[in-house]
């Protein structure tokens, strides 16, 4: 791939870095005010941005950060950016997206929003909840 290659926002893969190469209409559904919405936003060309995460089941909606602001984005809005990529390998075919599962994405220790207990059984505690009916620092109770 070469170094200025473009791809739209929702080819990249969650946490890569790019650029805002141009803001385009991608559908009909998309209008100048849809497009100046964006602009308006923040998503301009030269801007630096990252897709931080994706909605549940790995589409929408997709979490940007652009600048200091993160938006929520709707898959629409997100193939109407195009993207100048600062990393190799911050793409991954669509195909291959989708057949992952968040819990099966590389490099990504499992969260406990992600932990599922078997049928019948309690997930444990969180260690950074304590047990319940327990004294915590500055609460009312037993000495």
């Amino acid at each position: 791939m070469s170094p200025l290659a473009t791809l739209s926002l929702h080819q990249l893969a969650d946490g890569a870095r790019g650029t805002v190469a141009r803001v385009v209409s991608a559908s009909p559904e998309i209008d100048a005010v849809a497009l100046r919405r964006l602009g308006e936003l923040g998503f301009l060309p030269g801007e630096p941005l990252q897709l931080l995460r994706r909605g549940p089941g790995g589409r929408e909606p997709l979490a940007v950060m652009i600048g200091e602001t993160m938006f929520a984005l709707r898959l629409l809005e997100a193939q109407c950016i195009e993207v100048t990529l600062e990393g190799a390998g911050a793409a991954i075919p669509a195909a291959r997206r989708a057949a992952t599962t968040p819990a099966q994405q590389p490099g990504k220790p499992p969260t406990a929003e992600r932990v599922v207990a078997p049928a019948g059984r309690r997930a444990a505690p969180s260690p950074a909840a304590p047990p319940r009916g327990a004294a915590t620092e500055g609460s009312v109770g037993a000495p």
